[in-house]
């Protein structure tokens, strides 16, 4: 295998990669930090006096889900905006307005402070956080895939989920930071605020990336073709939505809900939680590259398929393996980290094989809404319907449950990829 990081590629190649990826590194480690500090969020924004912990936790993820639904919103105002005008414009567009949302949270005045108005500010930024997400992804994957060398789009792709896992594993390591240098006190108090304010700079740094960008030779070649009918650009949405719908929800599942699960579920201390959740990036992060490069030597189905099976298969059995109080600790902590591993097998090759899905005059707006469908769905509920059904039913066995569930629809639908969708030239 040669190197993960395409050396020998034209420049602005090598650019495409880092201006693409760099956005929605950004976009994961808020959304990795906001469900890190869901219980901290929680109670300085939903709880009243009186209000129940439970109950805040679940309005929290209201919000997370609520930030979700304006993905597809997003991808379909941003999308079409992005087939029309071009890839780079709307990058920058959607980069300007995600910074500005996400650091606008780290000075938010508290419950505490302004009352009932705390949480609807919080919910707004949030839905401006949904519709700028929205258009980033569909975006960078045509960025990445459009300026790929033939035979290397699966690797080219798979640099946008392993942006994700950098994303989320950066928002775990300052959550754990902060866990470790403040005392709960301060870290209640202000300290949650710190990685929300880190959004200004790092925002600024990939603006600057993306006004150096290039548009892509296949947008400026086929942006005057017919662009194909409706129905046929709904149905490869629809199918795209359920390929990688157990990629999103196997991976918020046990990439972010995982936290609050441990804490809530099985008494877990929030520094105990983190360190599973970091254990669990890693390992999704381990996967990514290598199952995007494989998936370009065996296809994108193959790779996908191993993955989500896995899931349906393992889901429950890691789940209980971590309810074992007379499981050790080294033990638990292999098992989260194959837990990401293999949700890496799909997340990998997903970009390339959504981006294959439809022709470039298209492409923009389609497999963004493809991803945001299935994430506003499968990801952005994936908190609230794990806590809530815990609540009402009592089964702590739901989370494994909703991955092996969701994944054993994506093993159906992955097996209509073929080999010559794979191959697609534009």
């Amino acid at each position: 295998m040669k190197s993960t990081f395409p050396e020998q590629a034209p420049v602005r190649s090598r650019k495409a990669l880092v201006a693409g990826s760099v956005g929605n590194f950004i976009e994961w480690y808020e959304f990795g930090v906001y469900g890190y500090f869901a219980t901290i969020i929680a109670a300085r924004f939903f709880t009243p006096e009186g209000g129940s912990e439970i109950e805040a936790l679940v309005k929290t993820y209201a919000s997370f889900a609520l930030a979700f639904f304006f993905r597809p919103v997003g991808a379909a105002v941003f999308g079409r905006l992005g087939d029309r005008i071009g890839r780079r414009p709307v990058l920058i567009l959607v980069i300007t307005l995600m910074t500005g949302a996400t650091t606008l949270i780290g000075v938010l005045p508290t419950y505490d402070t302004v009352g009932a108005l705390a949480p609807w500010l919080l919910t707004l930024l949030r839905v401006l956080q949904g519709l700028s997400a929205g258009g980033e992804f569909g975006g960078a994957v045509s960025v990445m895939t459009e300026f790929a060398p033939p035979g290397r789009r699966g690797l080219y792709g798979s640099w946008q989920s392993f942006t994700v896992a950098l994303g989320l594993l950066g928002g775990a390591g300052a959550a754990a930071l902060l866990a470790t240098v403040l005392t709960e006190r301060q870290l209640g108090d202000w300290g949650w605020r710190l990685p929300f304010l880190l959004t200004l700079p790092l925002g600024l740094g990939a603006l600057w990336l993306r006004l150096r960008l290039d548009e892509t030779p296949a947008f400026r070649e086929e942006r005057e073709t017919e662009r194909p009918a409706g129905r046929e650009v709904a149905g490869a949405i629809v199918l795209g939505a359920g390929r990688i719908m157990g990629w999103a929800a196997a991976g918020y599942t046990f990439l972010v809900v995982l936290p609050s699960y441990l804490q809530s579920t099985l008494d877990a201390s929030f520094q105990q939680a983190l360190v599973a959740t970091v254990l669990a990036n890693l390992g999704f992060a381990m996967t990514i590259v290598p199952a995007g490069w494989l998936s370009d030597r065996v296809g994108r189905r193959t790779v996908m398929l191993a993955g989500a099976a896995l899931v349906v298969v393992l889901a429950v059995p890691l789940l209980n393996l971590l309810q074992d109080p007379g499981v050790s600790l080294t033990v638990k902590g292999v098992a989260v980290w194959g837990a990401g591993a293999v949700v890496g097998l799909m997340a990998g090759p997903g970009p390339a094989m959504l981006a294959e899905l439809f022709p470039t005059n298209v492409r923009y707006t389609g497999l963004g809404l493809a991803y945001a469908l299935s994430n506003a769905v499968f990801s952005g509920c994936a908190g609230l319907i794990i806590t809530e059904t815990i609540e009402r039913t009592g089964n702590v066995d739901i989370p494994a449950y909703y991955a092996a569930a969701t994944c054993a629809v994506s093993v159906l639908a992955l097996a209509t990829v073929s080999r010559e969708a794979e191959r697609r030239a534009d």
